[in-house]
C-alpha cells in the first residue's frame, strides 16, 4: 500500500497523474491522521523519508506549474489541442485550484509527521546521510519557491500562515538533520587543517560520514535536481541559511571553546563563500568553480552579492573575527580571507548593485584594515567614479561612504582617508563628466565626522586640498590654448586637460568649502601653534585664489593674430573650463572671507589681512572696504566676456550676491566707513544688486527644490537659493531698501504663497526648501513683524489682490460705491507702500457693509475659481501676526473683509444649499480670519471708523441671510457646524474685546442685544422649524445668543458699573433665549430618544449647551442682586426635565463625546442652582446622590475607551469641585467609601479593571478640588491608604503590558496628583518611598514609541512631584529615587540609539522628547546637592556604563550629555580620580572623552557665566 502511493505521488511530480491528486492527498491525509494506519510508515524511516521527499518534489511542480512561463506552455498546448472539453472537464475546471492549497495543508501534515520520527532516531549519523542524500534538495527548492518573490504570485492561493509553518518546519528539519550536536566531532575533522585535529581524526572516522561538509556542498552544487535557470538562485538562497543554522548549532561555545568555535564557523564560512561562483582564492578549500564574470548574469551577480551580504552580516553579528586572536594565533588567516573577498569585490565592480556597497560596508565593519590596501580603488569604484543614479543604488551608496567617514573618524586618520580621495580625484578621468561628490547625505555625515575631529587634523586635511589644487590642477590650467587640444589618458571624448582640469577644480572646492564651513573655529582658548598654522593656510589659500583669477585677466593676442577662426572655435570649447573656474575661484573666496571674518571675530590672536583690501589702499583715499564694494557692484573682480548672468553661470551669479552681502555686513560693522558719503549710495547699490528685480520678475515657476549646498545650485535651482538669500537677509538688508524693491519683494512673496501649499510646506524637512516653504516660513516667523515696511507692503498687496477679485465678480444690478472707486492694482510695478485705502474710501467701504447688512442686498457673485483664489489669500493672512499690522493697514484689511462677508455670495450657493459644501467652507475660514485679526494690537483704530455693535450686526444679519438662500438637507454637515462654531467665535471674541477695551460698552452691546431682542428675530424663533430653511436660521440665533451671553458672563466683576450693564442685557437675552430652546424643542418631542442618531435637527450636545448656558445666565443675572437670598428660576421646570434626561441617558449606551461634556457642565450649573434654594435642599442631597453614582457609571461604561475618559477628565473636575465645595460630612464620607471600595486589587484580576480605574480618576481630580476644611482633613487622613492600594495596583497590572496604557500610567498620573497636592500633608516619609517601589515595577521595554512615552512621562512626572514637593524624603531615599532615574537613563539610551533609517519621523520626536525630560531631571537633582552628597559619581558612573553599550542618535546625545554635565558640576577631584580608577577599560575611555568634552565646552562656560550670577 505504501510503495504503491509512493508510485502514485512520483507520478504527481512528473506531471501525469494516474487519478485524481486530491484522492491521493485525502488517501495520504487519512493513513497520516490514523495511528494505526500511519505507523506503516512511521515505524520505517526510509519510507518516511521517500514519503516526505516525494511530497516536496509534488509541491514544487505544483508551484511552478502555476508560473508564467509554464502557463504560457500550458496555453500553447490547449491551442493545439483539436478536441472539444467533456462536460466533467468543465465542471472541474472551477476546481483546479483547489488541490494545490489542499496540497500544502497535507504536506505540512507530512513535515510534521516526519519531524516527529527523525527526532526519534537514534543515529544521527544515518539521519544525516538520508537528509544529505534524499531530502535536503527538495526541501530548499520548496523553501526557495515559497520564499521569493519572483514565484509570490504562483503562491497567493496558499494562505500566508501555512506558508509560514511549512518554511518553519523545513528549517527545523534541516537544523536538527544537518547540525546535531553528536556531528560536531566530524565538522572540526573535516574543517580544521590536519595539524590542529591530528589526535582527534582518528576517532571522529569511525563514525558517521568522514567529511559532511563536502557532502552537504556537493548536494547543494548538483544541477540534476531542478531546472537549470533555479540551480543558482536555490544554492544562492541557501548558503545564507545553512551558515545560520551551523553558528546556531555550533557557535556558541564560552571560556576556552569560545575562539574554537569561531574559527569552526569561519571555516564553515570559507567553505560557503566559493559555493557561490566568487573565485575566492586564499581559502584552504579546493573547488573548481567558474568566474562570476564568465558564468554569471547581471540577475545572479545581485543573487550573488545578496548571498554574499547575508553570510558577512551573520559573521559580523556573530563575533567570529577577533582581530587580535586571528593577527597573534592565526597568522592573519581571516584577514587574507576577507581581503580576498574584498579584492573580488572590486576587480569585478558592480556599482550598480544595491548589496555590493553593502557588502563592502559590512568588510569595513570587519575591520578597516580588510579595505586599506585597496582604498584608492574602493573611493573610486564606490564613490567618486559611481554613476549609477537608482533611488536604492543612492542610499546604499551614501550609507557605504558614511561609515567610512565615520570609521576614519574614530581611528583618527580622516586625513589619510582624503590624501587618498583627492589622489582618486585628481587622477585622469575616461568620463567627461563625473556625478556630484557631496550628496546630501554625505555632507551631512561628513560635517558630523569634523566635529568630531580635532581642528588641527581638519586643518591638514584642508591644506591636503589646497596642496592638491596647486599642484595637479593649476598646472593645466596655466598652460597655453595649444597645449590645451591634449586628451587625456585613454579619454577619446573630446575634453580638454583645461576642461578636465576645471571639472576637477570644482569639485576640490566644493569639498573645501564644506570643510572649512564645518571646521570648529579659532577662539581665545587655541593654542598658539594652531592659530599661526591656520594664518599660514588662509594666506596660502588666498595667494591661490590670486593665482586662479590671474588666470583670466591673461590676454591671448598672439595665437588670435595668426589664427582668429580657429581661437574662436576654441574659445567656445574653453567656455566650460573658464565657467568652471570661475565658480571655483569665486567659492575659494567666498569661503576665505567667511572663515577670515569668523576667526577674526572669535580669536583676538588672529590677525586678517585680505590683500584684496590692502591693495586699494593707496589708490583712493575711499575706505578699501568700499572701494572693493565698488568693484564688486561693477563686476571689475571679473573680465567682461566672464560676467556672470543666471542663466550661463548661476553658481557664480549667487557667489557674487554673498560675497556683496559679506563686504555690506562689515561695512555696517564700522561706523567710521558708514559716515562717509558715498557709504549710504553704496549700500542701496548693493541691495539693488542682491534683491535683483529683473531675476525675481517671473516670481516662482514651478515647485523647485534646493537642497542648500551651493554646488547644488543650477539654472533650476538658482531662483529658490536665490530667494533664500534675500528672505533669509531680510533683517540686514530692509533699511536699505527702495520702496519700489519693498514693494516687489511683498508681491513675490504673497505670489509664491498663493501658488504654493503653505501646510506642506511646513511639514516640509527644514534642508529641502523651496519658493513656497521659504516664503511661508518667513510669514510665520517672528521676525517678520519686526520689518515693518516690507510687512507693510505684503499686507497691502493681499488688499489689491483681493479688491481685483471682487471687482471682477461686480453684480450689475447692486452696484458697490466701494468697488467703484480706484483703490490700485495687483501688478508688481504698483507701489504697494502707498495707503491702499483713502478716508474716502474707508468711509464708502463703512457705508456699503452698513447697506449691505440692511437691505441684504449681494454686490459681488464670485465663481467657484474666483472664490478658491479668495480661500488662498485669506489663509495668507491668518499665516501673518495681526500685531505687525499698524492701524491703517489693520482698519483696511479688516473693513475689507467684513464687505467681502456681508456683500459677498459664490455662485455654487444658488445651487447647493450652504450648509453642504465650499460656501460654508469660504464663510467659515473669513469668520476665523476677522476673529484672528481681532488679537492685532492696534485693533482699537477699527473700531474709530466702524462702531463694535455695528460689526456684530452686519454679520449676523449676514450670516441669517446666507443660511436662507436654500432648504437644508436632511443630515447637518460638518461643514456646516464649523460655520456656527466660527460665528460663535467671532462673535464671543469681539464682545470680550469691546469689554476688555471698555469700547462704548453700552451703547454697542445694547445695540447688538436690541437687534438680538427685535421683533424680526423674535418672529424668526417662533417659526416652525420644519417650514425649510428656519431650523439653520434659528440654530444660527441660539448659537449667537449663548455666545454674546458666554462672552458677558466671563467679564462679571469687573467693576459695578459694567457688571451693571451687563446684568442689564443678560437679563434681556436670556429673556428671548428661554423661549426660543422651547419653540426649537417643540417638534422634537422624543429629542432625548433619538440619542443615537447622528443627524438631530440640532445636535443634542448644541441643545444641552444652550440650556446649560441659559441657566448659567439667570444664576448670573441674579446672584449680583440677591447675594444671599433665595433665587427664582424662570425656567426650572425645564432645567429639571433636562437633569432627569440626562442622568437616565448619559450612561446607558454609547454617546458622542461633545453631549456627555455637555451633560456635565450642566449637571454643574443645575447643582449650583439647587444649592441656592432652599426648598430643594431635600432634593439637593438626592441630587449629589444621583450624580456621583452616575458619573462612576459613566466612567466605568464598557464602551468608554481610556483616550475618551481623559477627555472628559475636565468636566468631571468642574463637576466635582460643585459638588464637593460646600460638602456635609456625611456626603463627602459617602464618597471615600465609594473611593475605597473601589480601589481593590481583586476586581482588577477579576478583570473589572475600570472600575479601578474610575476611583483611581475620582482620587486624582478630587485631590485638586478646594474642600471644605473638615473634608480636606478626612481626605489627608485616609491618602495615606489611597497611595498604598494604587501602590499595589500599579505593581499588580505592570505584570500585564496589555494594562500599561488603559490603567498603569493614569494610576501613576493620579500618584503623583496627590505627592503634588499632599505638599506639607503627608508627613510619613515611608508613604512617598512607597511610590518609588511602585515606580520600579512599571514597565519600559519592548513598548511601542506611544506608550514608552506615556510611560516615561509618567515615571518623570511622579519623581520631579518627588523632588520638588517632598525634599525631606529625598535625603533618606535618595538610592530608591535614583534607581528609579536611572531606569529612565538606561530606557531613553536603548530607546535612542542610531537605528539608519528610522531616526527621523513622529516616532523620533518622542525619544527626542523623553531625552529633554531626562535633561531637565538632571537639572533638578543637581540643584538639590545637599540631597545627594555621595550620589554624583555613582550617576556618572551608572551613565558611562550605558553610554558605553550603544550609538546614541545626535539629538538624543545632545540633550542627555548636558544633563550628565550638570551632575559632574557636583564631582569633586576626588571622585573624578576614583571614577579613572575603578571604571573598566572600555568605560574608562568613554568617561575620559566625556570629562574632556566637559572640561572644554562646559565647564569653562559655565566659569564665564559665574562671574554675571549674584
Amino acid at each position: 500500500m505504501a510503495q504503491l502511493l509512493l508510485d502514485h505521488l512520483q507520478d504527481c511530480t512528473q506531471g501525469r497523474p494516474p487519478v485524481c491528486l486530491s484522492t491521493i492527498l485525502s488517501v495520504c491525509q487519512g493513513i497520516l491522521s490514523s495511528p494505526a494506519l500511519s505507523s506503516v510508515f512511521t515505524t520505517k524511516y526510509e519510507l518516511m523519508v521517500t514519503l516526505l521527499a516525494k511530497f516536496c518534489l509534488s509541491a514544487c511542480h505544483e508551484i511552478q506549474k502555476q508560473s508564467p512561463k509554464e502557463r504560457q506552455k500550458d496555453a500553447k498546448r490547449e491551442h493545439l489541442q483539436t478536441e472539444p472539453a467533456t462536460s466533467l472537464e468543465i465542471i472541474d475546471e472551477s476546481k483546479k485550484t483547489l488541490p494545490s492549497a489542499f496540497l500544502f495543508e497535507v504536506l505540512l501534515q507530512v513535515l510534521s509527521c516526519y519531524l516527529s520520527v527523525q527526532r526519534q532516531q537514534a543515529n544521527p549519523n544515518r539521519v544525516f546521510t538520508l537528509v544529505t542524500n534524499q531530502l535536503i534538495q527538495p526541501l530548499v527548492l520548496l523553501r526557495y519557491l515559497l520564499t521569493s518573490q519572483d514565484f509570490v504570485p504562483c503562491t497567493y492561493h496558499i494562505r500566508q500562515p501555512l506558508r509560514r509553518d511549512v518554511r518553519i518546519k523545513i528549517d527545523s528539519i534541516l537544523q536538527l538533520a544537518l547540525f546535531p550536536s553528536e556531528q560536531l566531532a566530524s565538522y572540526k575533522a573535516e574543517l580544521f587543517p590536519p595539524k590542529e585535529n591530528s589526535g582527534k581524526r582518528a576517532s571522529a572516522g569511525t563514525k558517521g560520514p568522514l567529511k559532511p561538509v563536502t557532502a552537504l556542498l556537493s548536494k547543494l552544487n548538483a544541477q540534476d535536481y531542478c531546472d537549470l535557470s533555479l540551480c543558482y538562485p536555490v544554492k544562492s538562497d541557501t548558503s545564507p541559511l545553512i551558515f545560520r543554522f551551523f553558528q546556531e548549532s555550533y557557535g556558541k561555545g564560552k571560556g576556552e571553546n569560545e575562539e574554537e568555535q569561531r574559527m569552526l564557523c569561519f571555516y564553515f564560512l570559507a567553505r560557503l563563500v566559493p559555493m557561490l561562483d566568487l573565485q575566492v582564492d586564499g581559502c584552504s578549500v579546493s573547488h573548481e568553480q567558474k568566474s562570476p564574470a564568465s558564468s554569471c548574469s547581471p540577475q545572479s551577480w545581485n543573487q550573488a552579492l545578496q548571498a554574499l551580504e547575508a553570510l558577512l552580516s551573520q559573521a559580523l553579528s556573530a563575533d567570529i573575527y577577533n582581530i587580535a586572536a586571528d593577527r597573534i594565533r592565526h597568522g592573519d588567516l581571516q584577514l587574507i580571507f576577507y581581503r580576498t573577498v574584498a579584492q573580488t569585490l572590486l576587480n569585478e565592480a558592480q556599482p550598480s548593485i544595491p548589496s555590493w556597497y553593502r557588502c563592502l560596508k559590512v568588510l569595513l565593519n570587519l575591520n578597516h584594515l580588510i579595505l586599506e590596501p585597496d582604498l584608492e580603488q574602493l573611493l573610486s569604484s564606490a564613490w567618486v567614479d559611481a554613476e549609477n543614479m537608482e533611488a536604492q543604488v543612492q542610499r546604499a551608496r551614501q550609507l557605504m561612504v558614511c561609515s567610512l567617514l565615520q570609521t576614519y573618524t574614530k581611528l583618527r586618520q580622516l586625513p589619510h582617508l582624503f590624501s587618498s580621495l583627492l589622489s582618486v580625484i585628481c587622477r585622469p578621468v575616461l568620463v567627461e563628466r563625473r556625478p556630484p561628490l557631496l550628496s546630501e547625505g554625505i555632507s551631512a555625515s561628513l560635517r558630523t565626522c569634523l566635529l568630531d575631529s580635532s581642528p588641527s587634523q581638519v586643518l591638514e586635511i584642508c591644506s591636503l586640498v589646497l596642496q592638491n589644487i596647486r599642484t595637479h590642477l593649476q598646472p593645466d590650467l596655466v598652460n597655453e590654448e595649444g597645449d590645451g587640444e591634449a586628451m587625456e589618458v585613454d579619454g577619446g571624448h573630446g575634453h580638454t586637460r583645461k576642461e578636465a582640469a576645471s571639472l576637477k577644480l570644482s569639485s576640490l572646492c566644493q569639498l573645501l568649502h564644506v570643510v572649512l564651513f564645518n571646521l570648529k573655529t579659532l577662539d581665545n582658548s587655541s593654542p598658539v601653534l594652531l592659530v599661526r598654522r591656520s594664518k599660514g593656510f588662509m594666506e596660502e589659500m588666498q595667494q591661490t585664489i590670486k593665482d586662479l583669477l590671474n588666470l583670466f585677466l591673461k590676454p591671448n593676442v598672439t595665437s588670435a593674430q595668426r589664427t582668429p577662426k580657429k581661437v574662436k572655435k576654441k574659445e567656445l570649447k574653453a567656455s566650460l573650463w573658464e565657467q568652471k573656474t570661475q565658480e571655483a575661484t569665486l567659492l575659494l573666496r567666498y569661503t576665505w572671507v567667511e572663515v577670515d571674518v569668523l576667526f577674526h571675530i572669535h580669536c583676538s590672536k588672529y590677525t586678517s589681512v585680505d590683500s584684496f583690501l590692502m591693495a586699494t589702499e593707496d589708490e583712493a583715499e575711499a575706505s578699501p572696504l568700499l572701494t572693493h564694494l565698488e568693484t564688486l557692484l561693477s563686476g571689475a573682480i571679473l573680465p567682461a566676456r566672464l560676467h556672470p548672468s543666471p542663466s550661463c553661470s548661476p553658481m557664480s551669479c549667487l557667489l557674487l550676491k554673498l560675497l556683496t552681502l559679506q563686504q555690506m555686513k562689515r561695512v555696517l560693522l564700522d561706523n567710521a566707513i558708514l559716515d562717509e558719503s558715498n557709504a549710504t549710495a553704496l549700500l542701496k547699490r548693493a541691495v539693488q544688486f542682491i534683491v535683483a528685480k529683473s531675476e525675481l520678475e517671473g516670481g516662482p515657476v514651478g515647485e523647485h527644490v534646493w537642497d542648500g549646498l551651493i554646488a547644488s545650485v543650477n539654472g533650476s535651482t538658482y531662483p529658490v537659493a536665490h530667494w533664500y538669500i534675500v528672505v533669509s537677509n531680510l533683517p540686514l538688508i530692509v533699511l536699505h531698501l527702495s520702496e519700489e524693491d519693498a514693494s516687489h519683494i511683498a508681491h513675490v512673496l504673497v505670489g509664491s504663497l498663493i501658488h504654493g501649499d503653505v501646510e506642506r510646506a511646513k511639514d516640509q524637512p527644514p534642508d529641502i526648501l523651496s519658493f513656497s516653504s521659504i516664503s511661508s516660513q518667513l510669514a510665520l516667523s517672528k521676525v517678520f513683524p519686526e520689518l515693518p515696511s516690507l510687512f507693510s507692503a505684503t499686507v497691502r498687496s493681499i488688499a489689491q489682490r483681493i479688491v481685483s477679485v471682487l471687482r471682477s465678480g461686480c453684480t450689475p444690478k447692486a452696484c458697490s460705491s466701494f468697488l467703484m472707486k480706484k483703490t490700485g492694482s495687483v501688478s508688481s510695478d504698483i507701489n504697494v507702500c502707498q495707503p491702499v485705502f483713502s478716508p474716502l474710501i474707508i468711509e464708502a467701504l463703512v457705508k456699503d457693509i452698513s447697506a449691505s447688512s440692511k437691505a441684504g442686498e449681494t454686490f459681488v457673485l464670485l465663481t467657484d475659481t474666483k472664490t478658491k483664489e479668495l480661500l488662498n489669500l485669506i489663509q495668507i493672512l491668518t499665516n501673518l501676526n495681526p500685531d505687525g499690522m499698524n492701524s491703517e493697514d489693520l482698519s483696511s484689511i479688516f473693513l475689507l473683509l467684513v464687505f467681502m462677508f456681508t456683500s459677498m455670495q459664490p455662485e455654487q450657493t444658488v445651487v447647493e444649499p450652504l450648509e453642504s459644501g465650499g460656501a460654508a467652507l469660504f464663510f467659515g475660514e473669513l469668520l476665523r480670519t476677522l476673529t484672528y485679526l481681532l488679537k492685532g494690537n492696534n485693533f482699537q483704530s477699527v473700531l474709530k471708523h466702524i462702531h463694535g455693535g455695528t460689526v456684530l450686526q452686519a454679520v449676523l444679519s449676514s450670516l441669517l441671510r446666507h443660511s436662507s438662500c436654500r432648504k437644508p438637507t436632511a443630515t447637518i454637515h460638518s461643514d456646516w457646524l464649523d460655520f456656527v462654531s466660527a460665528a460663535q467665535g467671532f462673535i464671543g471674541s469681539l464682545v470680550q474685546l469691546i469689554i476688555t477695551r471698555n469700547s462704548s460698552v453700552r451703547l454697542n452691546l445694547d445695540q447688538f442685544a436690541s437687534y438680538l431682542t427685535s421683533k424680526e428675530m423674535v418672529s424668526r424663533q417662533n417659526e416652525l422649524p420644519s417650514s425649510g430653511a428656519s431650523m439653520l436660521s434659528v440654530h444660527l440665533l441660539l448659537a449667537s445668543l449663548t455666545s454674546f451671553s458666554q462672552a458677558m458672563m466671563s467679564n462679571l466683576g469687573r467693576s459695578k458699573v459694567i457688571d451693571q450693564t451687563l446684568t442689564e442685557i443678560l437679563r434681556k437675552t436670556t429673556s428671548v433665549l428661554g423661549p426660543a430652546v422651547e419653540s426649537a424643542l417643540k417638534p422634537q418631542s422624543a429629542f432625548f430618544e433619538a440619542v443615537t442618531e447622528p443627524a438631530s435637527a440640532l445636535g443634542q450636545a448644541f441643545v444641552v449647551e444652550v440650556v446649560t448656558v441659559m441657566l448659567q445666565s439667570e444664576l448670573a443675572s441674579m446672584s449680583l442682586q440677591l447675594e444671599n437670598k433665595q433665587i427664582t428660576l424662570t425656567h426650572m421646570s425645564l432645567y429639571q426635565t433636562f437633569c432627569q434626561q440626562i442622568l437616565r441617558e448619559m450612561s446607558s449606551a454609547p454617546r458622542p463625546m461633545d453631549f456627555l461634556v455637555c451633560s456635565l457642565h450642566f449637571l454643574s450649573a443645575f447643582y449650583k442652582a439647587t444649592e441656592r434654594r432652599v426648598e430643594e435642599k431635600k432634593k439637593g442631597e438626592e441630587l449629589y446622590v444621583e450624580i456621583i453614582q452616575n458619573v462612576n457609571r459613566l466612567l466605568t461604561a464598557p464602551w468608554l475607551s481610556s483616550t475618551d475618559a481623559g477627555k472628559l477628565e475636565p468636566a468631571v473636575q468642574e463637576l466635582l469641585h460643585h459638588l464637593v465645595e460646600n460638602n456635609t460630612t456625611s456626603q463627602f464620607s459617602m464618597l471615600l467609601l465609594m473611593i475605597r471600595d473601589g480601589l481593590d486589587v481583586r476586581k482588577m484580576r477579576a478583570g473589572n479593571w475600570k472600575e479601578v480605574l474610575s476611583a483611581v480618576i475620582t482620587v486624582k481630580l478630587l485631590s485638586s478640588c478646594q474642600l471644605p476644611e473638615s473634608c480636606s482633613k478626612a481626605l489627608w487622613l485616609v491618602a495615606p491608604q489611597i497611595i498604598s492600594a494604587m501602590g499595589f495596583l500599579v505593581r499588580s497590572s505592570s505584570q500585564d503590558p496589555s494594562l500599561t496604557l488603559p490603567f498603569t500610567v493614569p494610576t501613576v498620573t493620579s500618584l503623583t496628583a496627590l505627592l503634588r497636592q499632599g505638599e506639607g500633608l503627608i508627613a510619613n516619609p515611608q508613604h512617598v518611598i512607597l511610590v518609588l517601589g511602585a515606580l520600579q515595577s512599571l514597565p519600559l521595554d519592548h513598548l511601542s514609541p506611544n506608550v514608552y512615552n506615556a510611560s516615561f512621562l509618567a515615571i518623570h512626572e511622579a519623581l520631579f512631584a518627588i523632588i520638588k514637593c517632598h525634599r525631606q524624603v529625598i535625603s533618606k531615599a535618595a538610592p530608591s529615587f535614583l534607581n528609579v532615574f536611572y531606569r529612565l537613563v538606561a530606557s531613553i539610551m536603548q530607546e535612542g540609539r542610531q537605528r539608519g533609517d528610522t531616526d527621523s519621523g513622529v516616532d523620533s520626536d518622542v525619544y527626542l522628547q523623553c531625552s529633554r525630560l531626562t535633561e531637565r531631571m538632571y537639572s533638578h537633582i543637581a540643584a538639590s546637592p545637599e540631597s545627594f552628597t555621595a550620589l554624583p559619581a555613582f550617576m556618572v558612573a551608572q551613565y558611562v556604563t550605558e553610554l558605553q553599550k550603544v550609538t546614541l542618535r545626535p539629538d538624543v546625545k545632545l540633550h542627555l550629555t548636558e544633563g550628565i554635565y550638570c551632575i559632574m558640576d557636583l564631582c569633586m577631584e576626588q571622585d573624578i580620580k576614583f571614577l579613572r580608577a575603578s571604571l573598566h577599560t572600555g568605560v574608562r575611555e568613554v568617561f575620559n572623552e566625556l570629562h574632556s568634552n566637559y572640561i572644554h565646552y562646559h565647564k569653562t562656560q559655565r566659569q564665564g557665566e559665574d562671574k554675571y550670577t549674584v
